[in-house]
Protein backbone atom coordinates (compact mmCIF):
# COMPACT_ATOMS: atom_id res chain seq x y z
CA UNK A 1 0.00 0.00 0.00
CA UNK A 2 1.09 3.50 -0.52
CA UNK A 3 1.71 5.47 2.42
CA UNK A 4 0.76 9.33 2.87
CA UNK A 5 1.38 11.61 5.42
CA UNK A 6 -0.74 14.78 6.23
CA UNK A 7 0.73 17.90 7.38
CA UNK A 8 -0.44 19.67 11.13
CA UNK A 9 -1.83 22.98 9.78
CA UNK A 10 -0.67 24.28 13.42
CA UNK A 11 3.07 23.80 13.37
CA UNK A 12 3.48 22.81 9.48
CA UNK A 13 4.86 18.93 10.65
CA UNK A 14 4.08 16.11 8.70
CA UNK A 15 3.32 14.23 11.61
CA UNK A 16 0.78 11.57 10.84
CA UNK A 17 1.29 9.10 8.76
CA UNK A 18 -1.39 6.71 7.05
CA UNK A 19 -1.91 3.64 4.08
CA UNK A 20 -3.77 4.57 1.29
CA UNK A 21 -6.12 2.32 0.54
CA UNK A 22 -6.02 1.06 -3.66
CA UNK A 23 -8.56 -0.10 -5.95
CA UNK A 24 -8.30 -4.02 -4.69
CA UNK A 25 -9.47 -2.47 -1.56
CA UNK A 26 -12.04 -0.27 -2.55
CA UNK A 27 -13.73 -3.44 -4.51
CA UNK A 28 -13.67 -5.54 -1.17
CA UNK A 29 -15.41 -2.76 1.03
CA UNK A 30 -18.00 -2.13 -1.87
CA UNK A 31 -18.56 -6.04 -2.05
CA UNK A 32 -19.01 -6.26 1.99
CA UNK A 33 -21.27 -3.29 2.11
CA UNK A 34 -23.37 -4.00 -1.32
CA UNK A 35 -23.69 -7.83 0.86
CA UNK A 36 -24.90 -6.18 4.06
CA UNK A 37 -27.17 -4.09 1.53
CA UNK A 38 -30.28 -6.26 1.37
CA UNK A 39 -30.42 -6.74 5.26
CA UNK A 40 -30.45 -2.87 5.92
CA UNK A 41 -32.97 -2.24 3.82
CA UNK A 42 -35.11 -4.96 4.91
CA UNK A 43 -34.45 -3.35 8.49
CA UNK A 44 -37.51 -1.36 7.03
CA UNK A 45 -37.50 2.98 7.90
CA UNK A 46 -38.06 2.28 11.87
CA UNK A 47 -35.01 -0.49 11.77
CA UNK A 48 -32.69 1.97 10.19
CA UNK A 49 -33.71 4.85 12.53
CA UNK A 50 -33.73 3.20 15.57
CA UNK A 51 -29.55 2.16 14.37
CA UNK A 52 -29.31 5.96 13.79
CA UNK A 53 -29.91 6.57 16.95
CA UNK A 54 -27.23 3.98 17.81
CA UNK A 55 -24.49 6.04 15.93
CA UNK A 56 -25.80 9.04 17.46
CA UNK A 57 -25.28 7.56 21.01
CA UNK A 58 -21.64 6.17 20.24
CA UNK A 59 -20.85 9.55 18.28
CA UNK A 60 -21.81 11.21 22.04
CA UNK A 61 -19.62 8.69 24.19
CA UNK A 62 -16.28 8.96 21.79
CA UNK A 63 -17.12 13.00 21.36
CA UNK A 64 -13.68 13.89 22.90
CA UNK A 65 -11.71 12.12 20.72
CA UNK A 66 -13.43 12.39 17.59
CA UNK A 67 -13.17 16.61 18.45
CA UNK A 68 -9.86 16.19 19.07
CA UNK A 69 -8.40 14.49 15.95
CA UNK A 70 -10.36 17.13 14.21
CA UNK A 71 -8.83 19.98 16.35
CA UNK A 72 -5.01 18.10 14.66
CA UNK A 73 -6.34 17.83 11.42
CA UNK A 74 -8.10 21.65 11.20
CA UNK A 75 -5.78 23.57 13.93
CA UNK A 76 -8.87 24.89 15.40
CA UNK A 77 -10.65 23.90 18.92
CA UNK A 78 -14.07 24.89 19.13
CA UNK A 79 -15.33 24.35 15.78
CA UNK A 80 -14.00 20.93 15.97
CA UNK A 81 -16.84 20.57 18.87
CA UNK A 82 -19.32 21.54 16.85
CA UNK A 83 -18.55 19.24 14.13
CA UNK A 84 -19.42 16.42 16.52
CA UNK A 85 -22.33 18.38 17.87
CA UNK A 86 -23.62 18.92 14.61
CA UNK A 87 -23.42 15.75 13.27
CA UNK A 88 -25.17 14.60 15.87
CA UNK A 89 -28.23 17.24 15.87
CA UNK A 90 -28.55 16.26 12.23
CA UNK A 91 -28.89 12.83 13.33
CA UNK A 92 -31.89 13.79 15.54
CA UNK A 93 -33.04 16.24 12.81
CA UNK A 94 -33.26 13.41 9.67
CA UNK A 95 -34.94 11.04 12.31
CA UNK A 96 -37.93 13.22 12.87
CA UNK A 97 -38.47 14.05 9.42
CA UNK A 98 -37.85 10.47 7.49
CA UNK A 99 -41.11 9.42 8.31
CA UNK A 100 -42.67 12.62 6.58
CA UNK A 101 -41.14 12.54 3.47
CA UNK A 102 -42.44 9.96 1.23
CA UNK A 103 -45.76 10.20 -0.21
CA UNK A 104 -47.71 6.83 0.36
CA UNK A 105 -51.17 5.57 -1.31
CA UNK A 106 -53.03 5.00 -4.52
CA UNK A 107 -53.23 7.84 -6.95
CA UNK A 108 -56.54 7.70 -8.95
CA UNK A 109 -55.46 8.36 -12.55
CA UNK A 110 -57.04 11.68 -14.32
CA UNK A 111 -58.50 10.47 -17.51
CA UNK A 112 -59.44 6.73 -16.39
CA UNK A 113 -60.07 6.30 -12.66
CA UNK A 114 -60.09 2.96 -13.31
CA UNK A 115 -56.27 2.87 -13.74
CA UNK A 116 -54.71 3.81 -10.48
CA UNK A 117 -50.81 4.87 -9.45
CA UNK A 118 -48.86 4.09 -6.13
CA UNK A 119 -45.19 5.12 -5.59
CA UNK A 120 -42.52 2.62 -4.50
CA UNK A 121 -39.37 4.19 -3.20
CA UNK A 122 -36.08 1.86 -3.83
CA UNK A 123 -32.47 3.07 -2.72
CA UNK A 124 -29.30 2.94 -4.19
CA UNK A 125 -26.91 0.14 -3.01
CA UNK A 126 -24.06 1.80 -1.81
CA UNK A 127 -23.50 5.88 -2.54
CA UNK A 128 -19.90 7.27 -2.11
CA UNK A 129 -19.26 10.18 -0.86
CA UNK A 130 -16.00 12.08 -1.43
CA UNK A 131 -15.53 14.85 0.81
CA UNK A 132 -13.36 18.29 1.34
CA UNK A 133 -10.37 19.16 4.21
CA UNK A 134 -12.19 22.80 5.29
CA UNK A 135 -15.46 20.61 7.60
CA UNK A 136 -13.79 16.94 7.61
CA UNK A 137 -16.72 15.37 9.54
CA UNK A 138 -19.52 17.63 8.62
CA UNK A 139 -19.18 17.18 5.26
CA UNK A 140 -18.72 13.50 5.39
CA UNK A 141 -21.76 12.94 7.03
CA UNK A 142 -23.91 15.64 5.90
CA UNK A 143 -25.00 13.11 2.62
CA UNK A 144 -24.12 9.94 4.58
CA UNK A 145 -27.34 10.07 7.28
CA UNK A 146 -29.93 11.19 4.94
CA UNK A 147 -28.41 7.71 2.47
CA UNK A 148 -28.50 5.72 5.47
CA UNK A 149 -31.84 6.10 6.26
CA UNK A 150 -33.16 6.09 2.36
CA UNK A 151 -31.59 2.56 2.78
CA UNK A 152 -28.64 2.89 1.15
CA UNK A 153 -25.04 1.76 2.48
CA UNK A 154 -22.00 4.39 2.13
CA UNK A 155 -18.45 4.52 1.69
CA UNK A 156 -16.84 7.67 2.42
CA UNK A 157 -13.21 8.71 0.86
CA UNK A 158 -12.20 11.78 3.24
CA UNK A 159 -9.84 14.36 1.98
CA UNK A 160 -6.26 13.31 2.78
CA UNK A 161 -5.10 16.47 4.34
CA UNK A 162 -7.24 15.87 7.26
CA UNK A 163 -7.50 12.44 7.74
CA UNK A 164 -6.81 11.90 11.76
CA UNK A 165 -10.63 11.86 12.88
CA UNK A 166 -11.34 8.72 10.46
CA UNK A 167 -9.80 5.87 13.54
CA UNK A 168 -12.43 7.38 16.13
CA UNK A 169 -14.87 7.78 13.81
CA UNK A 170 -15.10 4.09 12.69
CA UNK A 171 -14.98 3.13 15.76
CA UNK A 172 -17.91 4.69 16.95
CA UNK A 173 -19.16 3.30 13.68
CA UNK A 174 -18.50 -0.16 14.67
CA UNK A 175 -19.85 0.16 18.37
CA UNK A 176 -23.31 1.13 16.85
CA UNK A 177 -23.48 -2.12 14.56
CA UNK A 178 -23.26 -0.01 11.25
CA UNK A 179 -19.34 -1.28 9.75
CA UNK A 180 -21.13 -3.38 7.64
CA UNK A 181 -23.54 -0.60 5.45
CA UNK A 182 -20.95 2.55 6.14
CA UNK A 183 -17.17 2.73 6.18
CA UNK A 184 -14.52 4.78 5.38
CA UNK A 185 -11.63 4.75 3.15
CA UNK A 186 -8.71 6.55 2.81
CA UNK A 187 -6.10 8.26 0.46
CA UNK A 188 -5.75 10.46 -2.44
CA UNK A 189 -7.55 11.23 -5.58
CA UNK A 190 -6.38 7.80 -7.08
CA UNK A 191 -8.72 6.15 -4.70
CA UNK A 192 -11.39 8.77 -4.78
CA UNK A 193 -11.64 7.56 -8.66
CA UNK A 194 -11.80 3.72 -7.90
CA UNK A 195 -14.70 4.31 -5.64
CA UNK A 196 -16.73 6.19 -8.40
CA UNK A 197 -16.05 2.76 -10.09
CA UNK A 198 -17.44 0.83 -7.53
CA UNK A 199 -20.38 2.90 -6.15
CA UNK A 200 -24.05 3.47 -7.88
CA UNK A 201 -24.25 7.06 -7.15
CA UNK A 202 -21.69 9.96 -5.93
CA UNK A 203 -21.93 12.80 -3.70
CA UNK A 204 -18.94 15.35 -4.04
CA UNK A 205 -17.77 18.71 -2.46
CA UNK A 206 -14.77 20.57 -3.69
CA UNK A 207 -13.46 22.26 -6.41
CA UNK A 208 -15.26 23.03 -9.50
CA UNK A 209 -12.16 21.59 -11.21
CA UNK A 210 -12.60 18.35 -9.22
CA UNK A 211 -15.78 18.08 -9.41
CA UNK A 212 -15.99 17.99 -13.62
CA UNK A 213 -13.44 15.31 -13.32
CA UNK A 214 -16.02 13.50 -10.69
CA UNK A 215 -19.26 14.31 -12.99
CA UNK A 216 -17.23 13.08 -16.23
CA UNK A 217 -16.29 9.73 -14.29
CA UNK A 218 -19.70 9.52 -12.83
CA UNK A 219 -21.43 10.05 -16.70
CA UNK A 220 -19.09 7.12 -17.97
CA UNK A 221 -20.51 4.67 -14.98
CA UNK A 222 -24.11 5.42 -15.70
CA UNK A 223 -25.02 6.90 -12.10
CA UNK A 224 -26.05 9.88 -10.96
CA UNK A 225 -23.59 12.63 -8.97
CA UNK A 226 -24.48 14.89 -7.03
CA UNK A 227 -21.75 17.70 -7.18
CA UNK A 228 -21.63 21.19 -4.70
CA UNK A 229 -18.29 22.77 -5.77
CA UNK A 230 -17.27 26.38 -5.61
CA UNK A 231 -18.81 29.77 -4.94
CA UNK A 232 -17.94 33.33 -4.92
CA UNK A 233 -20.46 34.91 -2.64
CA UNK A 234 -21.48 38.69 -3.19
CA UNK A 235 -22.96 40.43 -0.29
CA UNK A 236 -24.89 43.06 -1.85
CA UNK A 237 -25.50 46.23 1.28
CA UNK A 238 -28.59 48.52 0.08
CA UNK A 239 -28.17 52.26 1.08
CA UNK A 240 -31.28 52.02 4.12
CA UNK A 241 -28.77 49.22 5.72
CA UNK A 242 -27.95 49.21 9.47
CA UNK A 243 -24.36 49.61 9.20
CA UNK A 244 -23.86 47.88 12.71
CA UNK A 245 -25.62 45.17 11.95
CA UNK A 246 -24.24 44.72 8.11
CA UNK A 247 -21.27 44.99 9.34
CA UNK A 248 -21.47 42.29 12.13
CA UNK A 249 -23.02 39.99 9.28
CA UNK A 250 -20.30 41.03 6.90
CA UNK A 251 -17.34 39.91 8.93
CA UNK A 252 -18.89 37.11 10.55
CA UNK A 253 -20.09 35.96 7.15
CA UNK A 254 -16.46 36.43 5.48
CA UNK A 255 -14.24 35.02 8.22
CA UNK A 256 -15.87 32.54 10.19
CA UNK A 257 -13.45 29.78 9.76
CA UNK A 258 -10.73 31.40 8.40
CA UNK A 259 -12.88 31.94 5.46
CA UNK A 260 -12.26 28.28 4.70
CA UNK A 261 -16.15 27.65 3.63
CA UNK A 262 -17.64 27.41 0.15
CA UNK A 263 -20.45 29.48 1.29
CA UNK A 264 -18.68 32.61 2.82
CA UNK A 265 -18.57 35.84 1.84
CA UNK A 266 -16.09 36.84 -0.69
CA UNK A 267 -17.37 40.13 -2.16
CA UNK A 268 -18.64 43.17 -0.93
CA UNK A 269 -21.44 45.41 -2.58
CA UNK A 270 -22.16 48.46 -1.04
CA UNK A 271 -24.16 51.22 -1.76
CA UNK A 272 -22.38 54.72 -2.44
CA UNK A 273 -23.93 56.87 0.54
CA UNK A 274 -22.68 54.17 2.97
CA UNK A 275 -19.56 53.25 1.92
CA UNK A 276 -17.44 55.14 3.49
CA UNK A 277 -19.47 54.57 6.97
CA UNK A 278 -19.42 50.87 6.35
CA UNK A 279 -16.01 50.14 5.28
CA UNK A 280 -14.65 52.61 8.84
CA UNK A 281 -17.04 50.49 10.83
CA UNK A 282 -15.94 47.22 9.68
CA UNK A 283 -12.53 47.83 9.35
CA UNK A 284 -12.98 48.70 13.00
CA UNK A 285 -14.52 45.42 13.96
CA UNK A 286 -11.80 42.91 12.06
CA UNK A 287 -8.84 45.00 13.46
CA UNK A 288 -10.45 43.39 16.97
CA UNK A 289 -10.16 39.89 15.68
CA UNK A 290 -7.45 37.85 16.57
CA UNK A 291 -5.96 34.41 15.76
CA UNK A 292 -6.15 31.32 17.89
CA UNK A 293 -2.41 31.55 18.14
CA UNK A 294 0.04 30.45 20.29
CA UNK A 295 -3.28 29.04 22.17
CA UNK A 296 -5.83 27.15 20.45
CA UNK A 297 -8.19 27.82 22.99
CA UNK A 298 -8.28 31.46 22.40
CA UNK A 299 -9.02 33.92 19.71
CA UNK A 300 -11.12 33.79 16.46
CA UNK A 301 -9.49 32.60 13.33
CA UNK A 302 -7.13 29.38 13.31
CA UNK A 303 -4.65 28.47 10.35
CA UNK A 304 -4.99 28.04 6.48
CA UNK A 305 -6.04 24.31 7.16
CA UNK A 306 -4.27 23.69 3.10
CA UNK A 307 -0.31 25.14 2.81
CA UNK A 308 -1.28 25.44 -0.51
CA UNK A 309 -4.11 27.73 -0.28
CA UNK A 310 -1.76 30.28 1.54
CA UNK A 311 -0.26 30.75 -1.60
CA UNK A 312 -3.59 31.35 -3.56
CA UNK A 313 -4.61 33.61 -0.80
CA UNK A 314 -1.59 35.77 -0.60
CA UNK A 315 -1.28 35.98 -4.48
CA UNK A 316 -5.01 37.01 -4.85
CA UNK A 317 -3.85 39.72 -2.29
CA UNK A 318 -0.94 41.13 -4.57
CA UNK A 319 -2.59 40.73 -7.52
CA UNK A 320 -5.22 42.94 -5.85
CA UNK A 321 -2.62 45.69 -4.62
CA UNK A 322 -0.84 45.57 -8.17
CA UNK A 323 -4.77 46.36 -9.73
CA UNK A 324 -4.77 49.38 -7.16
CA UNK A 325 -6.34 47.78 -4.32
CA UNK A 326 -5.80 49.11 -0.81
CA UNK A 327 -4.98 46.89 1.67
CA UNK A 328 -6.71 48.51 5.32
CA UNK A 329 -6.45 45.20 7.35
CA UNK A 330 -4.06 42.48 7.30
CA UNK A 331 -2.80 41.69 3.69
CA UNK A 332 0.39 39.39 4.85
CA UNK A 333 -0.04 35.73 5.20
CA UNK A 334 1.67 34.96 8.41
CA UNK A 335 3.82 32.25 9.67
CA UNK A 336 3.78 31.36 13.28
CA UNK A 337 4.63 28.03 14.78
CA UNK A 338 5.05 26.66 11.23
CA UNK A 339 1.34 27.22 9.81
CA UNK A 340 0.12 29.40 7.68
CA UNK A 341 -2.23 32.44 9.24
CA UNK A 342 -3.98 35.23 8.08
CA UNK A 343 -5.77 38.33 9.84
CA UNK A 344 -9.20 38.85 7.90
CA UNK A 345 -7.98 41.37 5.13
CA UNK A 346 -9.83 44.09 3.82
CA UNK A 347 -9.38 45.11 0.12
CA UNK A 348 -10.79 48.82 -0.40
CA UNK A 349 -11.24 49.94 -4.42
CA UNK A 350 -11.57 46.52 -5.91
CA UNK A 351 -12.87 46.14 -8.69
CA UNK A 352 -13.39 43.18 -11.33
CA UNK A 353 -9.91 42.71 -13.34
CA UNK A 354 -9.10 41.29 -10.08
CA UNK A 355 -8.51 38.26 -9.25
CA UNK A 356 -10.04 38.63 -5.61
CA UNK A 357 -13.31 39.64 -7.10
CA UNK A 358 -13.25 36.87 -9.75
CA UNK A 359 -12.13 33.15 -8.41
CA UNK A 360 -12.92 31.38 -5.03
CA UNK A 361 -10.43 32.86 -2.52
CA UNK A 362 -11.25 30.06 0.21
CA UNK A 363 -9.82 32.47 2.90
CA UNK A 364 -10.77 35.48 5.23
CA UNK A 365 -10.24 38.35 2.21
CA UNK A 366 -12.70 41.09 2.17
CA UNK A 367 -12.92 42.91 -1.15
CA UNK A 368 -15.44 45.75 -1.23
CA UNK A 369 -16.92 47.87 -3.95
CA UNK A 370 -19.07 50.87 -4.35
CA UNK A 371 -22.28 51.10 -6.43
CA UNK A 372 -24.66 53.73 -7.42
CA UNK A 373 -27.90 51.69 -8.47
CA UNK A 374 -29.95 48.56 -6.60
CA UNK A 375 -29.86 47.60 -10.94
CA UNK A 376 -25.85 48.18 -10.91
CA UNK A 377 -25.49 46.02 -7.16
CA UNK A 378 -27.17 43.07 -9.05
CA UNK A 379 -25.43 43.51 -12.03
CA UNK A 380 -22.23 42.82 -10.44
CA UNK A 381 -23.53 39.94 -7.83
CA UNK A 382 -24.66 38.13 -11.08
CA UNK A 383 -20.98 38.88 -13.25
CA UNK A 384 -19.75 35.78 -11.77
CA UNK A 385 -19.20 32.19 -13.11
CA UNK A 386 -20.27 30.70 -9.70
CA UNK A 387 -23.84 30.50 -7.99
CA UNK A 388 -24.05 29.15 -4.97
CA UNK A 389 -25.38 31.51 -3.02
CA UNK A 390 -25.19 35.33 -1.56
CA UNK A 391 -26.72 37.87 0.75
CA UNK A 392 -28.43 40.72 0.74
CA UNK A 393 -28.60 43.75 3.83
CA UNK A 394 -31.90 46.07 3.79
CA UNK A 395 -33.38 48.27 5.97
CA UNK A 396 -36.59 45.88 5.21
CA UNK A 397 -37.19 42.53 4.25
CA UNK A 398 -39.19 43.30 1.57
CA UNK A 399 -36.32 45.22 -0.17
CA UNK A 400 -33.91 42.45 1.13
CA UNK A 401 -36.32 40.15 -0.65
CA UNK A 402 -36.78 42.23 -4.15
CA UNK A 403 -32.87 42.28 -4.73
CA UNK A 404 -32.46 38.66 -3.38
CA UNK A 405 -35.01 37.15 -6.06
CA UNK A 406 -32.68 39.20 -9.25
CA UNK A 407 -29.27 37.05 -7.89
CA UNK A 408 -28.61 33.70 -9.47
CA UNK A 409 -27.90 31.80 -6.40
CA UNK A 410 -28.95 28.80 -5.10
CA UNK A 411 -29.42 30.29 -1.76
CA UNK A 412 -29.44 34.03 -0.54
CA UNK A 413 -29.12 34.80 2.75
CA UNK A 414 -31.49 38.36 3.83
CA UNK A 415 -30.29 40.66 6.42
CA UNK A 416 -27.83 37.84 7.16
CA UNK A 417 -24.70 36.07 5.43
CA UNK A 418 -23.74 32.78 5.01
CA UNK A 419 -27.28 31.05 6.71
CA UNK A 420 -26.80 28.36 4.59
CA UNK A 421 -23.70 27.37 6.62
CA UNK A 422 -26.05 27.59 9.56
CA UNK A 423 -29.62 26.54 8.72
CA UNK A 424 -29.85 23.36 6.26
CA UNK A 425 -33.87 22.83 6.27
CA UNK A 426 -34.76 24.95 3.15
CA UNK A 427 -33.57 23.20 -0.38
CA UNK A 428 -31.64 24.88 -2.29
CA UNK A 429 -29.58 24.09 -5.97
CA UNK A 430 -26.50 25.54 -7.03
CA UNK A 431 -26.40 27.50 -10.17
CA UNK A 432 -23.73 27.67 -12.37
CA UNK A 433 -20.34 26.44 -11.99
CA UNK A 434 -21.53 25.65 -8.51
CA UNK A 435 -22.61 22.10 -8.75
CA UNK A 436 -25.26 19.70 -10.25
CA UNK A 437 -28.02 17.47 -8.97
CA UNK A 438 -30.55 17.42 -6.13
CA UNK A 439 -30.78 19.67 -3.17
CA UNK A 440 -28.66 18.57 -0.37
CA UNK A 441 -30.78 20.32 1.99
CA UNK A 442 -34.22 19.23 3.47
CA UNK A 443 -37.11 16.70 2.25
CA UNK A 444 -35.06 16.18 -1.10
CA UNK A 445 -31.62 15.57 1.16
CA UNK A 446 -33.84 12.00 1.47
CA UNK A 447 -35.48 11.96 -1.82
CA UNK A 448 -32.03 12.02 -4.18
CA UNK A 449 -31.00 8.49 -2.72
CA UNK A 450 -34.35 6.81 -3.71
CA UNK A 451 -35.44 5.63 -7.06
CA UNK A 452 -38.82 5.96 -7.53
CA UNK A 453 -41.00 3.06 -9.10
CA UNK A 454 -44.52 2.88 -10.80
CA UNK A 455 -47.20 0.88 -9.53
CA UNK A 456 -49.68 1.12 -11.90
CA UNK A 457 -53.07 -0.91 -11.53
CA UNK A 458 -56.37 -1.43 -14.08
CA UNK A 459 -59.53 -2.16 -11.45
CA UNK A 460 -61.13 -2.59 -14.24
CA UNK A 461 -60.88 -4.20 -17.64
CA UNK A 462 -57.66 -4.46 -20.01
CA UNK A 463 -58.45 -3.10 -23.33
CA UNK A 464 -58.63 -5.65 -25.91
CA UNK A 465 -56.89 -5.06 -29.38
CA UNK A 466 -59.88 -4.05 -30.89
CA UNK A 467 -60.14 -0.71 -29.36
CA UNK A 468 -57.21 0.28 -31.14
CA UNK A 469 -57.49 -1.23 -34.47
CA UNK A 470 -57.96 1.35 -37.43
CA UNK A 471 -62.01 1.35 -38.21
CA UNK A 472 -62.07 1.08 -34.40
CA UNK A 473 -64.99 3.94 -33.40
Amino acid sequence: MTQLHARNPRTGQLDFEFEANNREDIERASNRLRAAGQDWQNLGLDGRMAKLGELSDALTRHHAAIAERLSIDTGRRAIAAREVDGVIGAIFGWLAQAPHLLPEGWTDGRNNPAIRHAPQFVPYSLIGVISPWNFPLTLSMIDTIAALLAGCTVMIKPSEVTPRFVDPMMTAIAEAGLADVLTFVQGDGATGAALIDHVDAICFTGSVATGRKVAAAAAGNMIPAFLELGGKDPLVVLASADIEKATDAALRGSVLSTGQACQSIERIYVANSIHDAFVARLVEKAKAVTLNWPDIGRGHLGPIIFDQQAKILQAHIDDAVAKGAQVLTGGKVETHGGGKWLLPTILAEATHEMLVMREETFGPILPIMSFDSEEEAIALANDTEFGLSAAVFAGSLEEAERVGRQIEAGGVSLNDAALTALFHEAEKHSFKLSGMGGSRMGSAGFQRFLRRKALIANTGAPAPIGAFAEDAN
